[in-house]
């Protein structure tokens, strides 16, 4: 499950308040009503009154997204998935262990866009996925002696529990 540290801004919402601040402002509300009426700064309200007056509603539109644009399309994003799923052998690797920078490698050779490896976890995560290490044993373990071991040494020499 991906832990959401900060709150994503809702534009759709954020552009209907301002389309209901231009509607006030077309019935002749004032500056202080349309702040306390949608609960925005005054600052705020003032800036979409002078947005408004300029432009009309068109002034209250918004800007767009916000931020950079992503470097991948949804369909290089979706690629790089299947590619990934295939595992790192079919990369050339000897293991079975994607690294950042084994996986860099491959972004870079799917879709032509390099990231530095230290950056590729953000287009894993964008891609829901987490991060996974193996399971470190030892080759020599033996699962059937340690059952035995636990069922029969550890219960003979476990503390007893004071009487």
């Amino acid at each position: 499950m991906q832990k959401q540290t900060h709150m994503r801004r809702d534009f759709a919402f954020l552009k209907s308040r301002r389309m209901k601040a231009a509607k006030l402002y077309e019935q002749g509300e004032t500056q202080a009503a349309v702040h306390h009426r949608l609960r925005v700064s005054r600052t705020t309200a003032q800036r979409w009154y002078e947005a408004w007056r300029v432009s009309g509603q068109t002034g209250l539109q918004g800007e767009g997204r916000a931020g950079r644009k992503p470097r991948l399309t949804a369909l290089q994003l979706k690629k790089v998935a299947q590619a990934l799923l295939q595992g790192p052998q079919a990369f050339g690797y000897a293991n079975e262990l994607w690294t950042l920078p084994r996986v860099a490698k491959a972004i870079e050779k799917i879709t032509q866009v390099s990231y530095h490896p230290g950056h590729v976890w953000r287009v894993l995560r964008q891609m829901d996925w987490s991060l996974q290490r193996p399971v470190s044993r030892a080759r020599e373990r033996n699962e059937k002696k340690i059952r035995a071991w636990v069922s029969k040494e550890w219960l003979r020499i476990k503390k007893k529990p004071a009487v």
